[in-house]
Parts: C-alpha cells; sequence; structure tokens
C-alpha cells in the first residue's frame, strides 16, 4: 500500500509540472524569466558541468553529492588505457581488484565490490553487461570525452545500481571544425599499437558533422598471456533545425585476447611457502587452452528538441550484442603442503543481446519566488544472456618450476543457462532554487522481471518486484564559493546471481547519509571538497571463494571520508590531490566468523597526488613533466580478516614534449610510466587462495600528429 502511495504522489507530481509546462507555453513567456515577477535572480556560479548526478547539466558547486570529474587531458597525460586505470586518482575508488589484469573495468567504489563491473554507464544509458558471467563489457578510454563519478546510491534517476556510486562515461561527439589526429606508441612487453580520431562538418551549412576513431593494441602480459583489441567507434551529428538534434553512434569492440584473470593463495605471494615466493609474473595455465575472445557492438542515439518555452525533450536508445569465448586453465590453492596447486578448467560460450532507453523532459517552473529545474522521464532495460558453460580437472603444477603442457583429467558436463533481465522505471527530480539555496527532491519507481533458467534441467527461478527509490539533498552557496550540502538517497540493486539451489537472489537494497563541504574560490577553477558518508545495504550478495555460488549477506555498513583538491597553484603548475578513508563490515551475517569483520576488496585508506608542470619559456619550451605517487593501505586477506596485506605506494611518471617548437608542427611526443620503481605486491585477495598481484612497471613512449 505505501508503494502505491508513493507511486501515486509521484505521477501527481509528474501530471502538475507538464501542467506548469503547458501553461508556460501558452502564455509565451520563458519559465526562467523573472523580471516580470521582481525575484531575486538565481546566483550563477562558473564551475565544472556535470550530467551524471543530476541527468542535467549542473555545475558541479551546485551539486549536493560528492563528484570527480577526470578530463581526457588528465587520461591522455596519464597514460591510461582502461577505464579502470583513469581513476587511480580518484577518492573513493579503488581499482585494484583484480590486481594487474585488465580484461574487466573493476571499479570498487565507497567498498562495495557487489557492482564492480556492473556501475558503468555510457552517454547516460547503463553499459548492459551481465555480472554473473564472463560478459562485462568495457569501452576503451580513447574514444571518451570525460568520466564523471558520481559517488553514492544513483538509483533514484538509473534504477539498478551499487549503492557506491556509478561512472558515467561521455564518448566524443562531432564537432563542426575539421580536425584530425593519428598517434603511435609502444612499450616494454611488447606493448605497441595505433589509433586515430577524425572529425569535421559534411555540409556548407553546418548542419551535418562527423567522427570517426578506432585503435588497435597488441601486449604481452607480465603473466605470459597476451592482450589484443581492436576497436572503432563512428558517430554523426544532425542539426535538423535550430531547436532539434540527432545523434547517432556506433562503437564496435573486439579483444581476441584478453589476458590473465587468474590469483595464488596468500601463502606463496604476501608471505613464503615452504620458504619461497612465487613470482609476480607466476602464469598457472595452459597457453594451447587458454582463450578470452570478446566481441561487443553497440549502436544507438539521441534526438533531443528545444521548445520556445524553454522545455527540452528527448529520446536515448542503444543496442548492444556481445559473444564471448573462454577457456582457461586456473590454480585453486596448494596440494596438501606440497609445492603444487590444484588446477581445474573453465570455459565459457556466451551471447548477449541487450536494449536500453531513456525518455525524459525538462524545464523550468516559477512557484512564487521558487524556481524548479524539473526533470521526468521513463527508462528501459532489457538484457538476454545465454551461456554455456564447461568445466573440467588438469593436473597440478608446481608454482615455483612449471612444466606445461599437460591434458586433461577429466571433462564435466557443462552448465546452461538463460539470463533474463527486464527493467522500467519512471522518475521525477525537482532542483529547486531560491536565492542561494538549493534543494533537490527525486523519486522513481522501477518494476524488475529477472528470470534464470537452467537450459538443461528447465528449471527456473524468478524474480519480479517493485521498488521505490528516493533522494532528497539540499545545499546552501555562499557568496566566497563554499558550499555545504547534506543528502540522503537509496540503492536498488537486484541482480541475476543465484544461491547454492539455484535460485535468484533477493534484491540489495541501501541507503546513505551524506553530508559535505565544496569550495571553489571566486575567479578560479580550483576545486576542493570533504565528504562524509554512511551506507547500509541489506541482502548483500557476495561468495567466499570465485567459484562458489552465491550468498546473501544480511547487512553491510561502510563509513568514511573523502577529501580531493583540484588546484592551480601558478599558471604552469597544477596540483591534484585526494585521500579516502573507508570502514566497510559485515553488519549482519549467518557465519559467525564475518560478522563485524571487515569486507574485502576494500582498502582503509588510500592516498595519491598529481603535479603537472608545463614549461613555457626558455630552452625547455614545450615540455610537460607529470608525477604522481598512489598509497594503498588496510585490504583485508579474507572475509574472516585473518590478515592485513601489506601497504603499497606506486609512482608514477610523465614526460610530454610539443615538437612544435622545434618546427614540426602538430607533433607531440610522450613518455609514461607507471609503477616507476617495478615495485612487487600483492594488490588485493578475495580469500587466502586468491590473492592478486599487482601490476608491474609500464613503460610506453607514443607519438602524435594533430592536425
Amino acid at each position: 500500500m505505501l508503494r502505491k502511495t508513493q507511486l501515486a504522489l509521484m505521477v501527481g507530481y509528474l501530471a502538475s509540472g507538464f501542467a506548469g509546462s503547458a501553461l508556460a507555453q501558452d502564455n509565451g513567456n520563458s519559465a526562467t524569466d523573472n523580471s516580470a515577477t521582481n525575484k531575486p535572480d538565481t546566483l550563477i556560479v562558473s564551475s565544472q558541468v556535470q550530467s551524471g548526478a543530476t541527468k542535467l547539466a549542473t555545475p558541479d558547486i551546485e551539486t549536493p553529492q560528492s563528484v570527480s570529474i577526470i578530463t581526457r587531458e588528465q587520461m591522455l597525460q596519464q597514460g591510461a588505457t582502461n577505464v579502470r586505470q583513469a581513476l587511480g586518482y580518484t577518492p573513493g575508488v579503488y581499482n585494484n581488484q583484480v590486481g594487474g589484469t585488465n580484461r574487466f573495468d573493476y571499479i570498487v567504489m565507497r567498498g562495495f565490490s557487489d557492482g564492480s563491473l556492473d556501475n558503468v554507464f555510457l552517454d547516460g544509458l547503463k553499459i548492459m553487461g551481465d555480472t554473473n558471467s564472463h560478459s562485462s563489457l568495457v569501452v576503451d578510454p580513447w574514444f571518451l570525452e570525460s568520466m564523471e563519478v558520481v559517488r553514492g546510491p544513483a538509483s533514484v534517476l538509473y534504477g539498478r545500481a551499487s549503492p557506491g556510486g556509478i561512472v558515467e562515461l561521455s564518448s566524443r561527439r562531432p564537432a563542426f571544425e575539421q580536425s584530425g589526429q593519428i598517434k603511435l606508441f609502444a612499450g616494454n612487453n611488447a606493448q605497441r599499437g595505433a589509433a586515430f580520431d577524425l572529425t569535421g562538418p559534411l555540409d556548407d551549412d553546418d548542419r551535418v558533422a562527423f567522427r570517426l576513431g578506432g585503435i588497435v593494441r597488441k601486449a604481452d602480459t607480465q603473466f605470459t598471456t597476451k592482450e589484443e583489441r581492436y576497436a572503432l567507434m563512428p558517430s554523426l551529428t544532425w542539426r535538423i533545425s535550430d531547436k532539434t538534434r540527432l545523434d547517432l553512434m556506433a562503437y564496435l569492440h573486439r579483444d581476441p585476447e584478453g589476458g590473465s584473470h587468474s590469483g595464488v593463495p596468500y601463502e606463496g605471494s604476501v608471505v613464503p611457502h615452504n620458504g619461497r615466493y612465487i613470482s609476480n609474473g607466476f602464469y598457472d595455465g595452459e597457453k594451447n587452452v587458454e582463450k578470452y575472445d570478446r566481441r561487443q557492438n553497440m549502436v544507438g542515439y539521441n534526438i533531443e528538441h528545444n521548445f520556445d518555452s524553454g522545455w527540452s525533450v528527448r529520446q536515448k536508445v542503444r543496442y548492444l550484442q556481445s559473444r564471448v569465448h573462454l577457456d582457461q586453465v586456473y590454480g585453486y590453492g596448494w596440494s596438501g603442503n606440497s609445492d603444487e596447486l590444484i588446477r581445474y578448467y573453465q570455459g565459457a560460450r556466451e551471447k548477449l543481446k541487450a536494449w536500453t532507453l531513456d525518455n525524459q523532459l525538462d524545464g523550468s517552473i516559477d512557484t512564487g519566488v521558487l524556481n524548479h529545474r524539473v526533470l521526468v522521464g521513463m527508462d528501459y532495460q532489457q538484457r538476454q544472456n545465454d551461456v554455456n558453460w564447461p568445466t573440467g580437472l588438469f593436473p597440478n603444477l608446481n608454482a615455483f618450476n612449471p612444466v606445461y603442457g599437460a591434458g586433461a583429467l577429466a571433462w564435466y558436463a557443462p552448465t546452461r543457462e538463460r539470463h533474463k533481465l527486464q527493467q522500467t522505471g519512471f522518475y521525477m527530480q525537482d532542483q529547486v532554487s531560491l536565492e542561494r539555496w538549493r534543494l533537490t527532491l527525486g523519486g522513481r519507481y522501477d518494476t524488475v522481471k529477472i528470470s534464470s533458467t537452467n537450459q538443461s534441467t528447465a528449471a527456473r527461478s524468478e524474480l519480479d518486484q517493485g521498488h521505490f527509490s528516493k533522494r532528497a539533498a539540499l545545499l546552501y552557496l555562499f557568496d566566497n564559493g563554499v558550499a555545504p550540502y547534506v543528502s540522503y538517497s537509496t540503492a536498488f540493486t537486484p541482480t541475476n546471481f543465484t544461491d547454492a539451489s539455484g535460485d535468484l537472489l533477493k534484491p540489495m537494497e541501501g541507503k546513505q547519509w551524506e553530508t559535505g563541504l565544496k569550495y571553489q574560490p571566486v575567479g578560479t577553477q580550483d576545486q576542493y571538497s570533504v565528504s562524509l558518508y554512511r551506507i547500509n545495504q541489506t541482502n548483500v550478495a557476495t561468495k567466499t571463494q570465485p567459484s562458489d555460488p552465491y550468498r546473501a549477506i544480511g547487512e553491510i555498513e561502510s563509513e568514511g571520508v573523502e577529501l580531493e583538491a583540484l588546484t592551480h597553484i601558478t599558471d604552469n603548475l597544477s596540483v591534484q590531490a585526494a585521500y579516502s578513508y573507508n570502514d566497510i563490515r559485515y553488519k549482519k551475517s549467518g557465519i559467525a566468523s564475518e560478522q563485524g569483520q571487515r569486507a574485502v576488496y576494500a582498502p582503509r585508506n588510500q592516498l595519491s597526488a598529481w603535479v603537472s608542470y608545463d614549461v613555457t619559456s626558455g630552452l625547455l619550451d614545450g615540455l610537460t613533466l607529470g608525477s604522481g605517487v598512489r598509497y594503498v593501505n588496510g585490504v583485508v586477506s579474507d572475509r574472516a580478516n585473518t590478515h592485513t596485506l601489506p601497504s603499497y605506494t606506486l609512482v608514477d611518471m610523465a614526460v610530454g614534449y610539443d615538437l612544435s617548437k622545434v618546427g614540426l608542427k602538430g607533433l607531440s611526443a610522450q613518455l609514461n610510466v607507471n609503477n616507476l620503481t617495478d615495485k612487487r605486491y600483492v594488490g588485493d585477495c578475495n580469500s587466502l587462495d586468491y590473492c592478486y598481484f599487482g601490476a608491474e612497471r609500464s613503460v610506453v613512449g607514443s607519438l602524435s600528429y594533430a592536425f
């Protein structure tokens, strides 16, 4: 009854918003014109503009939520080759969940690892991978203009999402000014590749523009496996009229080689086993078996129309399909007290297809002295993934003196399943302005249908549930650029995860209280922020070993503080610094050893800083120097908190030079070194049987030509 009442109230509010819009259009007046009412003007502040937290262009300083923006310039200078790596200097984010693997973008936010593969959006629409499979999908950062990290629950606008937050990726759009870039790069571990980007108008009236980007990347990994990628992104913008715009895009991506994705025991990686350590380049598989081939294609459009009244209507649609082929031999703990690892085989043949769309209407309404920026919308997600998972048993392997070439000891019948998901959500958001006050209210009602069918036995588990998500946040913007805020929001996270009986787990539900302070000195682009939060999530899906079925923990609680500073000390010198403290614990669990213990994949402390200096005069004019440091502390070894992993500090470096300073117009060179000291470390552990070595030193040099 409560949900029906909440839904009725929201529908009534939506109706009043549409009525207000109609009246504004009938009167022929812009809803944002304050001259007729003698209202105080709304204070406007120049700031970085985000859209992920509100689905509307909103200055960060006026957003009552913790948000970080990673620009393309930052991604390029720091040499990021994937989304996960690009977030290494962002507070509240841990990107080393599975160490040096680059196969997936694991992004742990505010300690919540349950959504680390399912919290990424592209141009406002969720990337519809299936986390209960090997079909987790990625986008290469070469095609991105920026990344926006929204910390805390976002279900009020997006539906199913981790309470830790989301990452919103913005692709590069066509420009009406012709330009292009070609980039070649090479480095250690046989890293090599090329990328290009072309854009410009297609007609003389600047109505149609295109963009075409592409990349080829190959490398050997530290684990003796290979990585290989081919990706292409064409896009088109058509200004149908002065008020109507259509954007078309496609993303064609293939990874014929997906590198390594495996762990080793705590004993042997963090502490010695029989007096010896396993090499951080150890490979536990079989090269004649190893395969990870991912093919993913996306096509979509975004159409938007602006009315004379100031209101806008838009629709975003995207279709996705992918195929994954996996063959992997992997280690699973020591065989007694010997030097041999027990080994199994896991395979996967997966075929996924998905639709997602978002319909939006937004505009402004005045009610007395209040200005309302109203957003109403309906979105829909549909996904089906057919999976075939063969398994097997392989001979043991000596971890200190490995001899490869063994064949399987046994093959087992595959598990064949069909995973289906449908989500329909109706949402509303009101951003209320009164002089320097900013009040954000939001509500959303979702209906979610999920099924998991065993195609061998016809056994089927279904979930059909509705849920109401909400948010309320208040911010005050002082004249000097200080903006304190407080917010309350909820999260809703249904999944395809099944327990040992094959039954779907109940949706995870969360709630967060957050308070914080943002500061942007007047007349600058410098930004400083601090936030404190507490998140409680129930029905948390987890598993002790990666190969185990999922189970639900009663409740998990995450508390922490985050600080971020982006400052330009001089015109040439800039500093980006971040600190995160997180304490996430199993507050309620049916397993006594977990009760009250800290969660895995969640550092207690993270500290990072990146300094960049541009030389603009003298003999070194055109030189750019960048250096960063990342410190991680307080990662536990398992759910019983048996051990705490050693802290580690990583140093990164970048050196760039604009070769036009020596007469080579358009040319630039850059050298990136990550993990400069080549530190051997264990980034994380899932359990005492699965710990993950961090990435070794990477050295990449590149040459770019812009025209």
